[in-house]
């Protein structure tokens, strides 16, 4: 089989930093720091703030706005009402915030989706968008994107990322659905007396304000009666903030933009976001992404939807069949219900379907490590893709020494819990210039695309930077039929 690696390779970019609150774990000592920028002349204040900016003012957009959302953030612990200059209050969000590089160790598990705006496009040529794990300090994941063209002659050009990173703006006040909120609750074990109490007190659409007053109110009054209602409430509010909305500014390029972790279940990580451009019965598309929150112990698997890359919906998905990782979405329904793929087990491939894409009950067993190259597990690695011969599925192979390899099945396009074609043998594997990095040995990708006839695919080196190949499509579905 003819496969072409490109010469092309994304690694990780120190320089590029967004800011992050520092918050000191003490309040002793968040006082002390707040007590001596009082005492500091208006003339220091002013000197102080000026050399801040510029050393760091360079590095990012809209400096001011950051430092006062911090400042935000303590300035309930400031025991004055004496009136703060407009510096000291920038000064002070500045002594609670830090840099943050966060794709300092890895840029990785790409996966690649065609952009939602073609305009002015070479004619032959389409414009994608890839998003990337980055790694920072710490091990924390992120979504980070890049844009790029691919020509008719299979050329890749990767635009060039702005030194810019920008936050997302977070929207607090999602509502949610009460009858759905409820069943997550049992799912997780968390439907018991206290919180049966909370949801009577709750309209059948709610806000997140609304639901953290009724949780104050429920554990003050109920305290005596639920001992642990304290410990309920926090895990009911977690759940709740793992359903939110982000927003992005118009004026930002794509590579601006980071999904950086942002409740309580991701706050070690969002990991290996596998991006699908859902068609609806109608026409319209949503862009969805299957991702694995980390909270340090348990993984959570969450869907991510948007429009256009600007605005963003996060949702937990939900049911028995939500299991381990490697959640991908099919493009569009079949036979009128939604369909994914999943690793229930750690080791075999299932496939799922459900009316409802936020909730899967029922699961069935698709493929087996088989061959060599994949005896210890296996997992999809990237949502499916619709061709004239059936659906193509790159999945991921573990065999000895822990080495990663890529391979691809087919299965049948109105039925496809039947698996009509496997590569026997590995489609890609790491060369001796691919197998060092953060993890050796290892080839992985979140999801490829078909342009002109050649299957392109994105894939990271050994969880440390990324690059392209090609494989003409002729070639692979003959290697999966073994014609």
């Amino acid at each position: 089989m003819n496969l072409t690696r490109k010469d092309i390779i994304l690694r990780p970019d120190p320089k590029r930093v967004l800011f992050r609150p520092f918050i000191p774990k003490t309040r002793k000592q968040i006082l002390k720091i707040i007590a001596r920028i009082l005492k500091m002349s208006e003339d220091e204040v002013n000197r102080k703030y000026d050399e801040i900016i510029s050393e760091f003012g360079k590095r990012h957009n809209k400096v001011d706005n950051y430092f006062l959302k911090q400042f935000d953030s303590v300035k309930e612990l400031i025991f004055t009402d004496e009136p703060l200059s407009q510096k000291r209050k920038l000064l002070i969000g500045a002594y609670f915030t830090l840099e943050y590089s966060f794709e300092s160790s890895a840029l990785f598990n790409p996966s690649m989706i065609w952009h939602p705006d073609q305009s002015g496009v070479p004619e032959g040529s389409k414009r994608f968008v890839l998003s990337l794990r980055a790694i920072g300090e710490g091990h924390i994941s992120s979504i980070t994107f890049r844009s790029g063209i691919v020509d008719k002659n299979g050329e890749i050009k990767i635009d060039s990322p702005t030194r810019f990173v920008t936050y997302a703006d977070i929207i607090p006040d999602s509502s949610y659905q009460k009858d759905l909120f409820s069943r997550k609750l049992k799912e997780l074990g968390l439907l018991n007396d206290f919180s049966k109490k909370v949801l009577e007190e709750l309209k059948s659409n709610f806000t997140l304000n609304e639901l953290k007053e009724v949780l104050r109110q429920a554990v003050k009054s109920y305290s005596f009666t639920f001992s642990n209602a304290e410990i309920i409430a926090s895990k009911i509010l977690n759940l709740a903030k793992s359903n939110y909305e982000i927003e992005f500014a118009k004026n930002t390029d794509i590579s601006e933009r980071v999904i950086f972790p942002a409740t309580p279940n991701e706050i070690n990580g969002i990991e290996d976001a596998r991006f699908c451009e859902f068609r609806e019965d109608d026409g319209s598309v949503t862009y969805y992404a299957t991702y694995t929150a980390y909270d340090g112990e348990v993984v959570f698997p969450q869907l991510l939807e948007t429009k256009d890359f600007y605005h963003f919906k996060i949702n937990t998905l939900n049911g028995p069949a939500i299991q381990n990782k490697g959640m991908a979405l099919f493009p569009r329904k079949i036979n009128g219900q939604y369909a994914m793929l999943s690793r229930q087990d750690g080791e075999n491939i299932y496939i799922m379907f459900s009316d409802m894409i936020h909730f899967w009950y029922h699961k069935k067993l698709l493929l087996r490590p088989t061959y060599h190259w994949e005896f210890v597990q296996i997992g999809n690695s990237g949502s499916p893709i619709e061709t004239d011969f059936g659906w193509l599925v790159l999945y991921h192979g573990v065999g000895a020494m822990r080495k990663y390899s890529l391979g691809a099945f087919l299965l049948d396009k109105n039925d496809p819990t039947k698996v009509i074609g496997r590569t026997k043998e590995p489609i890609l594997t790491a060369n001796e210039n691919e197998r060092e990095g953060y993890v050796p040995n290892v080839i992985y990708t979140c999801g490829g695309q078909i342009f002109e006839q050649n299957l392109i695919i994105p894939y990271a080196m050994s969880d440390y930077a990324s690059s392209f190949a090609i494989v003409p499509l002729k070639d692979l579905i003959n290697e999966m039929l073994h014609v």
